[in-house]
């Protein structure tokens, strides 16, 4: 071999380590690049499901929020529909009890006065209670008979189990001294509660 070719020889051999530097420096150059990239896509991602959590928390929020209006109206109907029952009740409840507290049979007197107290609680039954004695002597001594009317009614106030009620009354009324049926006529104000299921007059009062 030629001194020319040595030298050519050893120039290519001393150029393939340098490619093999070249090709893993570039290797290294594009993973890195890649790696970057990668990176650089990653962080958009990370940060748009921020927005969509918002507006997920949002959404439950917002649905939360609906049902607890929607379960709000609901209960605001069930009391008001409780309160129309209640009221309707109670009105026929102190109609039909104004007729007994107004009416007078001295033939069956304690029968009067046994229903009077039946439907009765609480300070009026008390009441009642404590002068039925004298008022039922009262009646068989004047020999007092009435016969009562309800002309026309209305609820002024009304809870679950509690009704206020307005009653206009026309009561005919005879007794001894005048034994010409006379008409009485008499605004009643009744305050009915509920007790044990039935609606009992626990307040009765003539403005």
């Amino acid at each position: 071999m030629s001194d020319r070719e040595g030298e050519q020889a050893a120039t290519e051999a001393e150029a393939v380590p340098s490619a093999v530097e070249a090709a893993e420096t570039e290797a290294a150059e594009t993973e890195a690049a890649e790696t970057e990239a990668a990176d650089d896509a990653a962080e958009p991602t990370a940060e748009s499901r921020a927005p969509r959590l918002d507006r997920r928390w949002i959404a439950a929020a917002v649905l939360m929020l609906g049902l607890i209006a929607a379960a709000y109206e609901g209960w605001l109907l069930f009391a008001h529909h409780q309160r129309a029952v209640a009221a309707t009740q109670a009105l026929e409840a102190a109609a039909s009890y104004t007729l007994v507290l107004t009416s007078v049979d001295p033939a069956a007197i304690d029968q009067n006065f046994a229903e009077i107290l039946d439907g009765a609680t609480g300070e009026f039954k008390d009441v009642y209670s404590a002068s039925s004695e004298q008022l039922r002597q009262l009646l068989i001594d004047n020999k007092a008979t009435a016969h009562g009317t309800v002309i026309d009614s209305a609820v002024k106030s009304a809870s679950k189990n509690r009704v206020e009620v307005l009653l206009f009354v026309d009561q005919g009324v005879s007794n001894k001294a005048a034994p010409q049926v006379q008409i009485d006529r008499s605004r009643i104000v009744m305050t009915m509660e509920k007790v044990n299921g039935r609606w009992l007059a626990a307040q009765v009062e003539m403005p």
